[in-house]
């Protein structure tokens, strides 16, 4: 049994799509970001970060594991499955979800703060994050034309990745010429555990009007203070 402190976010997200994937029973503790949750001193004893997501093991004397690659990494070893146990197929996997954790994720989620929730709207530094993901994106789109999945077979790489491409639109940035890119994104997101995954924690309905975007904007800006 797992608990799983989360929020609506890709790195969230990560953890709830592989917990569905492996189909083992966890309680969600939801934490809210913009009440600072993630700062209170109880918090900070499971992850001396103050992000999410964190999950505690209960099954192993409530074990707590922080950082998101990190605890795929730990579900998948732990369970033996998204991760292959030969030397060159692990490390196949390895090099993509680290790809992600330090490429795909810091990148767009800069983009993200500059194209939507900064005060200031700063051109250069918008172009600087958006080009850089659509340098990775094309990089994903290049592997994708040559493999169905990220490192062969569906894999913690993959699970990793989706949500934060899922999100590109909110990042400004298209994908619409990027094929391979596309098609894998439909194709992982029609997965059950993936749709399931996706809703935890329930989140607010999506920013569809102007309105709604300045909201979730000014509730981003109090995070990242």
């Amino acid at each position: 049994m797992y608990d799983l402190y989360t929020a609506p976010t890709p790195n969230g997200w990560k953890i709830s799509i592989m917990l569905e994937e492996l189909g083992v029973p966890y309680a969600v503790k939801p934490i809210h970001l913009g009440k600072m949750e993630q700062k209170e001193p109880g918090y900070l004893r499971l992850n001396p970060n103050g992000r999410i997501p964190t999950l505690v093991d209960r099954d192993a004397g409530d074990f707590a594991i922080f950082e998101s690659g990190a605890i795929l990494l730990y579900l998948a070893e732990k369970h033996g499955k998204f991760i292959p146990s030969d030397v060159k197929g692990r490390s196949r996997v390895v090099q993509w979800l680290m790809f992600q954790m330090g490429g795909v994720g810091p990148m767009q989620g800069q983009a993200n703060v500059f194209f939507r929730y900064a005060p200031e709207k700063i051109q250069y530094a918008i172009d600087r994050y958006q080009n850089e993901v659509k340098r990775l994106y094309g990089v994903l789109d290049t592997r994708l034309g040559e493999s169905e999945y990220l490192a062969g077979d569906y894999s913690i790489a993959d699970i990793a990745t989706w949500p934060w491409v899922s999100l590109h639109g909110w990042a400004g940035i298209p994908i619409d010429e990027l094929k391979n890119l596309r098609r894998w994104l439909d194709g992982v997101g029609a997965r059950p555990a993936v749709v399931r995954g996706r809703a935890v924690p329930e989140m607010p309905k999506a920013p569809t009007t102007d309105e709604t975007q300045k909201r979730i904007a000014e509730e981003g800006r109090k995070i990242l203070v």
